[in-house]
């Protein structure tokens, strides 16, 4: 290990900072494509944080591109399609059959998919020596008078890079070295759970949707034994301490729910799982739409990819599906640029590949975090008036912009 860390600090890599979804898409992508690449990750091995994620056409799209989309449902439940119910008077708003042909093609593709086993399956695909874990970035510099950063770590070391990729979260180093906007506070937290049932669940592969009541309320088998939900709501001065504890937590939403028309099945879940103490509940936070019109996504030879980029409210269950499509079009452009040849330098090639990857996420990106945020504060509110839309027109509305925004297709590797 010594003598890679060595042979790394003196030449040029490219660097990408964080080894979750975004940053091991990307790695894969490139080494799909022949470019190695080093990951690192702050934390001393994979953070499985996160229980699980939706996982929609589109992302199941650039999991085929890197390869590993069949392993992936090979060890998890195809849903059958999608019911959104009012918590408050108990009716369907709008429902969902998946297993229809979706524009002459195939049915609806979506799977719960546990994080830590799409994080492992990912890694497992990669050279051995890509991650370095315990790997803190605490500064980046211009190297003078030359095309590379100089990565600074905690431990005293550092690394050249021709091409630096941030993936490294919603409080990304990189992020704040290009001068993007600070992630703002949505109004909003959740909690989420993962209940374990060793003899089966025995539940329909379906994706339940509650709202109403100021909050939104969701579950899905991920496999045979374990099933996925999440709470989202509107905090107010009543709540205060409920997120002192994960046991304060779970009787919170226990209790919302038992006042609120969901089925026996929703509380069994909750009372199942264990809630950690660590971070029974965690704010919402979003990039600003409109703060990337004109940002720097990249500068030079560094750019942003998942979160680091667009951070968005769950609404959508689009976060972990873009950051996959963030890692197939940005190993195909920066895979193109590297491996390329022509009059130009390997330093200018860089930084045009990068510069075709922010043209086209910037967008995609705007339009998930404006779509996500509207979504989540439709189905939350509590107004009169949008509450009488919401279960009579905008279910429907919401729930067709939903399967629209899931449908994108990245492309592959190589086109």
């Amino acid at each position: 290990m010594a003598n890679v860390q060595q042979q790394e600090e003196s030449g040029e890599h490219i660097v990408i900072v964080g080894a979750g979804l975004a940053g091991l898409a990307v790695a894969l992508g490139l080494h799909r494509k022949g470019v190695r690449s080093v990951v690192l990750e702050s934390s001393p091995a994979l953070r499985a944080s996160g229980f699980a994620f939706g996982t929609w056409p589109n992302a199941f799209r650039a999991l085929d591109a890197l390869g590993v989309g069949d392993k992936i449902r090979d060890l998890h439940l195809q849903a059958q399609g999608l019911r959104v119910t009012s918590s408050s008077t108990g009716e369907v708003a709008r429902e969902l059959d998946f297993s229809g042909k979706q524009g002459g093609g195939g049915p609806f593709e979506f799977r719960c998919v546990r994080r830590d086993v799409l994080l492992q399956v990912l890694e497992a695909e990669l050279p051995e020596d890509t991650i370095r874990y315990s790997s803190k970035i605490v500064s980046i510099d211009d190297e003078h008078g030359g095309a590379a950063k100089i990565i600074h770590l905690a431990d005293g070391s550092t690394l050249r890079a021709k091409a630096l990729i941030g993936c490294d979260g919603i409080n990304s180093v990189v992020s704040r070295w290009l001068g993007l906007a600070k992630p703002s506070h949505s109004g909003r937290s959740a909690t989420r759970g993962l209940a374990h049932y060793p003899g089966g669940h025995g539940l329909q592969p379906k994706f339940l949707q509650f709202f109403g009541h100021g909050f939104r309320f969701g579950y899905v088998p991920c496999n045979a034994d374990d099933v996925y939900w999440f709470f989202t709501w509107f905090p107010s001065p009543d709540d205060e301490g409920v997120d002192k504890s994960g046991a304060t937590m779970k009787q919170y939403v226990l209790t919302k729910l038992r006042s609120s028309k969901v089925p026996a099945e929703a509380l069994e879940l909750v009372q199942r799982s264990e809630i950690s103490d660590d971070a029974p509940a965690a704010p919402l936070r979003f990039r600003s739409p409109l703060s990337l019109l004109f940002a720097d996504i990249s500068r030079g030879n560094v750019c942003v990819a998942g979160d680091a980029l667009h951070p968005m409210t769950p609404d959508l269950g689009q976060g972990g599906c873009a950051a996959l499509e963030d890692g197939v079009v940005l190993a195909r452009c920066l895979g193109e640029a590297v491996l390329g040849t022509g009059g130009v330098t390997e330093k200018e090639r860089v930084e045009s590949g990068l510069r075709k990857y922010a043209g086209i996420r910037r967008w995609r990106s705007i339009e998930l975090i404006g779509t996500a945020y509207t979504v989540g504060f439709l189905q939350q509110s509590d107004n009169v008036v949008v509450s009488f839309l919401r279960e009579k027109v905008l279910a429907g509305v919401l729930v067709k912009r939903l399967m629209k925004m899931s449908n994108h297709d990245c492309g592959t590797l190589s086109s």
